[in-house]
């Protein structure tokens, strides 16, 4: 349970709102399980009686994920960011689990232009009529987090700029930060008490949402992800990235330029766009982000992506981005090598150094993935597919993956399905093997093997230059018996649980010893009977036999535990 000193004062009210929602959606266990049942305030009660009790409540009629995703939107931007990334986590959780959180949708009511317009003004500096020429009062779109609005800003030339305006919501910043306190420590709660959930790391998915949530209430972060993946696409024209205007931009405020065009699922239903062109096009942008550049657009949904006059496609909002360091886009050359070609033995290795857990069990992985080739059938590699099922083979094989994977095979399910609304006869496999040749080029240049095998034996030299001075300080600490060892023991604090009751129980048999021995001879010499019977010596055996059976009935449970 949730300790007092854990919960502060300020995030009460906020626990007991967070427990009546689930309450609301019919999440009584989930309450309960977690320890917080006495958070629950009594007028929670009706609504949790008619989630369910009664069968011809909506709520009643959902299945358990959907009522987890309705429970998740009430909850607020927190929550839904915690939702969003389970979502990319087929690896943990069913098929089932993730569609529905798949449906999460981040949309709010708009706050009214009174309430906007101070705050906006504020970030600024000035009064809006002296930077923008015009600036349309109603939003386009209205998140939990912001708002946006389109405007008009005028260029030093005289000429006029079409911009787009992303205003933060006013005051959120505390609530979200109170939530992803509460949220933490429920997570740390649920590793601790649940060993069997540790697999699905709550604390490490609790700083996720944690750090997803403070890059999100930074806009300048994401002003700087736009820049960094429009410099890597100044030399293709056909690949739009909008320019942000640094001038007007602050961390709750950024101004970017508008893009005219249609979002990528409806330029199919426009004679001015060439869907299988558009495709081949996104296709080659997204591979070149994630292969070249290891910064990726991590939420690539039609919304973001759109098809511009001449076939152009340009990217939107990156607020959510992925990063991949050179090692893990070696490892994804590798995965797709091996999808490609169907090597089990490749598949087994990246899984292998993925996973982080001693405890795996290889023979059960290596079944899995067997299944899974011979899942596949000898047409064209889809690429989608062939991902999900492999986050699924992941899931059978009960591996977590690391969170940038899970992240990047997400955006690829995601584009590969808008690649395939623009296109249904596109081969992404196609299209990614010259880029995947050029980086496996570039992965096996002699000059790279070359300078590896440099930094190798530079690092040969240092150790060996190091070892007779660590063998000398090892001698030393010998000689003198004293070797330290450092030992990392996972949940300590239930071993030291154990060893204090073992020791409890250890104390009171050691008196309760000494004591029978002192009066012992004493009772017996008393000589006491009942009816005929020595009382003494009576119950001393019948002491004897009932606490023979304890042990036995210790000892049989100690080694079904085991």
């Amino acid at each position: 349970m949730l300790h007092t000193a854990v919960v502060a004062v300020r995030d009460r009210a906020r626990l007991q709102e967070i427990v009546g929602t689930l309450l609301r959606f019919g999440l009584a266990d989930v309450v309960q399980s977690l320890g917080l049942s006495r958070w629950a305030q009594w007028r929670t009660s009706n609504a949790h009686r008619a989630a369910n009790e009664d069968a011809d409540h909506p709520i009643a009629q959902a299945s358990r994920p959907e009522r987890v995703r309705m429970a998740i939107e009430s909850l607020g931007p927190t929550f839904v960011k915690l939702g969003q990334i389970l979502a990319t986590r087929s690896d943990l959780l069913p098929t089932e689990w993730t569609q529905a959180l798949e449906q999460l949708h981040n949309q709010a009511t708009p706050l009214s232009w009174e309430v906007m317009r101070p705050h906006i003004e504020a970030q600024l500096g000035q009064p809006i009529a002296q930077v923008f020429t015009r600036f349309d009062t109603t939003p386009l779109a209205a998140a939990s987090i912001a708002q946006v609005y389109r405007a008009q800003v005028q260029r030093p030339d005289g000429s006029l700029r079409e911009v787009v305006v992303k205003v933060q919501r006013p005051g959120i910043r505390a609530g979200l930060e109170a939530d992803a306190r509460l949220l933490r420590h429920v997570a740390t709660m649920v590793e601790e008490s649940f060993p069997q959930l540790e697999r699905y790391r709550p604390v490490a998915v609790a700083r996720q949402v944690g750090e997803a949530l403070q890059e999100e209430l930074d806009f300048t972060i994401e002003g700087r992800n736009n820049e960094l993946v429009a410099q890597a696409f100044l030399q293709q024209p056909d690949i739009v990235i909008p320019r942000i205007a640094w001038d007007l931009s602050t961390p709750e405020l950024l101004v970017q330029d508008w893009l005219d065009g249609v979002p990528a699922n409806q330029a199919t239903l426009d004679t001015r766009f060439h869907g299988a062109l558009l495709a081949q096009r996104g296709a080659h942008a997204f591979l070149h982000m994630v292969l070249r550049d290891g910064l990726f657009h991590a939420d690539p949904h039609p919304g973001n992506v759109f098809a511009l006059q001449g076939n152009r496609v340009g990217f939107l909002d990156f607020g959510l981005v992925g990063h991949l360091s050179p090692h893990r886009r070696d490892q994804f050359l590798v995965l797709l090598r091996a999808m490609v070609e169907g090597d089990a033995d490749g598949l087994v290795m990246v899984l292998l150094e993925w996973t982080g857990d001693v405890r795996i069990d290889i023979a059960l992985m290596e079944s899995a993935v067997e299944r899974y080739i011979a899942r596949r059938d000898n047409g064209p590699l889809k690429l989608g597919d062939s991902i999900k099922e492999f986050m699924d083979l992941a899931r059978e094989a009960q591996i977590s993956m690391p969170s940038d994977m899970a992240l990047l095979f997400k955006a690829l399910i995601t584009a590969d399905r808008v690649l395939l609304q623009l296109d249904p006869n596109f081969d992404v496999v196609a299209t990614a093997k010259p880029l995947v040749q050029e980086q496996l080029r570039a992965r096996y240049h002699p000059r790279r093997l070359l300078r590896e095998q440099r930094a190798a034996t530079m690092q040969m030299f240092e150790m060996a230059a190091d070892a007779p001075k660590t063998l000398r300080l090892l001698m030393y600490r010998l000689k003198q018996g004293r070797i330290g060892v450092d030992m990392e023991v996972r949940h300590l604090h239930r071993v030291s649980v154990a060893l204090e009751r073992a020791a409890t129980r250890l104390s009171l048999a050691v008196v309760a010893g000494a004591f029978i021995l002192g009066i012992g001879p004493t009772l017996l010499s008393w000589n006491v009977r009942v009816f005929g019977i020595p009382l003494f010596p009576v119950l001393g055996g019948l002491g004897a036999v009932i606490s023979l059976a304890v042990l036995v009935m210790t000892m049989r449970r100690q080694r079904a535990l085991d």
